[in-house]
């Protein structure tokens, strides 16, 4: 095959894979706009896809601003979520003892409702960035630790008493033999928490962000849902979403560089 055939090949694919989602896509807004149309709804309760396309573009540079603010915020808490949760997930799979003394406290953690931390959240860190970065963290963190300490803990037994046999260290052999062994597990994880951390910082702006053109999405959306901005607002809540796919593609393309091929997953089966 030569280098023609093979830039044609890889096209294809990609069109067999963006294809379908975007024929969904477009049947499902002119479905919307259709529906709109046909049953008079108020654009006050559900716009149009043109005039929440309209608002976008005309606040585009204050919305692309937002979107800023809020990648930033998030990808500090994401950033802050991966190095604690595999840290976490090292010492924890060191010995039973350890996990067990652990992880119901990693779990406490996921169940305990944002919004009833938030104050002291505030208060201990400070409003602002501080607090939205902390949240972001908060948010993130279980997946993260959670399929990491899977990932190490279910490593080839044989692999784990070979390296005893050779008298490596446990640090050597969580490093050397299981760290490598969970990658996938703990890229997994990091694709689940890098939409959580986007999610996290929208909720961190609701709480304890700050107002104005400093606000980030979670005040674009709180100040268009109260004066009734109902393009405005979805067009805000497009853009969150947007965000997420964007952070979700970002960790799969570093998921292809780090595993590549040799795993089970990234092969093709006819």
């Amino acid at each position: 095959m030569n280098m023609s055939e093979g830039v044609m090949h890889r096209l294809a694919s990609r069109g067999k894979t963006i294809t379908p989602p975007a024929i969904v896509f477009i049947l499902f807004l002119s479905a919307w706009q259709g529906a709109c149309q046909l049953f008079h709804i108020p654009s006050y309760l559900l716009p149009t896809p043109l005039q929440v396309w309209q608002a976008g573009w005309v606040n585009r540079i204050q919305l692309f601003q937002a979107m800023g603010i809020t990648f930033e915020s998030a990808l500090l808490g994401y950033l802050l979520s991966i190095a604690v949760g595999i840290l976490a997930a090292l010492i924890m799979s060191q010995s039973k003892l350890l996990e067990r003394s652990l992880y119901p406290y990693a779990v406490l953690l996921q169940t305990i409702p944002i919004v009833a931390i938030a104050p002291l959240i505030v208060i201990w860190v400070g409003a602002g960035t501080k607090a939205i970065v902390f949240i972001s963290f908060l948010i993130a963190l279980f997946p993260i630790l959670s399929n990491t300490n899977f990932g190490l803990v279910s490593t080839d037994h044989n692999l784990v008493d070979l390296m005893r046999l050779y008298h490596a260290s446990r640090w050597t052999t969580a490093w050397k033999v299981r760290f490598p062994y969970a990658l996938p597990n703990i890229i997994a994880g990091m694709k689940i928490s890098s939409g959580l951390a986007v999610i996290g910082a929208i909720v961190g702006q609701f709480i304890a962000g700050i107002g104005g053109g400093k606000g980030g999405l979670g005040y674009v959306l709180i100040s268009t849902a109260q004066q009734l901005q109902m393009s405005y607002l979805f067009a805000a809540a497009l853009a969150s979403c947007v965000l997420g796919v964007l952070a979700f593609i970002l960790v799969s393309v570093f998921s292809g560089v780090v595993i590549g091929r040799w795993h089970e997953s990234a092969q093709v089966h006819e």
